[in-house]
């Protein structure tokens, strides 16, 4: 390969690296700025140009949120408690459902498979109202039950480890069938381990999306003790009006477990996107 082919890669690698690092910038400033304001006064948030550091540390901000009529502590432990079984319920039926559609042999198996990811184009919100209905019949309107039932099945959740439980040689799992291994001990102690990548991603996933969920807690929970971050947030925001260095304050403390999941899942997130072909 000539020096003059070298060198245009190099200063294309180069130019692509400014370009996603003046994006990566773009889309971090916002954060930075609303981190900054959390601890500002309101007469400081707006002047120009902008000051990036406070001039004067206002942690009041962060008292109010966490100590008003009704704490943020209450949004933060019905978040905490609706998305933790969420969460474990979409990876438990989710793997389950994925080592089924890939592994194991039954009748009309792709047909099947195929009907069920077609429900994925349903828009969501054509299940409002029938599964309002539903949970009001069930006498379920305004408990966690009626958000966490839901949410503990997924779509794209049996997709993805359908995929990645492809990718498994059979051979491994006939081997083991040989030595005299069941279906759930293949599925338990030989290929859920191998899925570690795609269970993350998963976690990741669907705790991001039940995290900030707004719509169906907005309209199946009357009762603000039981109102999760978003909604919370949301009346939060109505309560303080224009007051925005405190809705700031109140927007940070609710980014901060969805920060913590990805910093310490991104390796194993980045490749389990790779092995599953959910690329964008």
């Amino acid at each position: 390969m000539s020096e003059q082919v070298l060198t245009k890669r190099v200063v294309l690698k180069s130019m692509l690296t400014l370009v996603f690092a003046a994006i990566a910038v773009g889309m971090v400033l916002p954060f930075i700025w609303m981190l900054s304001g959390s601890f500002k006064n309101s007469a400081d948030l707006f002047e120009y140009p902008i000051r990036w550091i406070p001039k004067v540390w206002n942690f009041d901000n962060y008292k109010k949120v966490w100590s008003g009529s009704v704490p943020f502590s209450v949004f933060y432990i019905n978040s905490i408690k609706i998305t933790f079984f969420q969460v474990v319920g979409s990876i438990v039926t989710s793997a389950l459902a994925g080592f089924a559609f890939a592994k194991l042999k039954f009748k009309w198996k792709d047909g099947i498979f195929l009907i069920y990811l077609s429900t994925m184009i349903i828009p969501h919100q054509v299940l409002f109202v029938p599964r309002f209905i539903l949970f009001d019949q069930m006498n379920l309107v305004n408990t966690h039950a009626a958000i966490i039932l839901p949410g503990m099945f997924t779509v794209l959740g049996t997709f993805l480890m359908r995929q990645f439980f492809m990718t498994l040689p059979n051979e491994l799992l006939e081997a083991s069938k040989v030595d005299g291994a069941g279906y759930w001990r293949m599925f338990w102690q030989l290929s859920l381990p191998l899925t570690k990548p795609a269970l993350v991603t998963l976690l990741i996933l669907t705790f991001t999306w039940h995290w900030n969920e707004y719509e169906n807690p907005l309209i199946l929970l009357r009762s603000r003790n039981l109102f999760t971050i978003p909604i919370g947030l949301s009346s939060f925001s109505d309560e303080t009006g224009t007051d925005y260095p405190l809705i700031m304050a109140a927007s940070v403390s609710a980014l901060g477990p969805l920060i913590v999941i990805v910093a310490i899942c991104q390796r194993w997130f980045v490749e389990g996107i790779a092995n599953t072909g959910l690329k964008g």
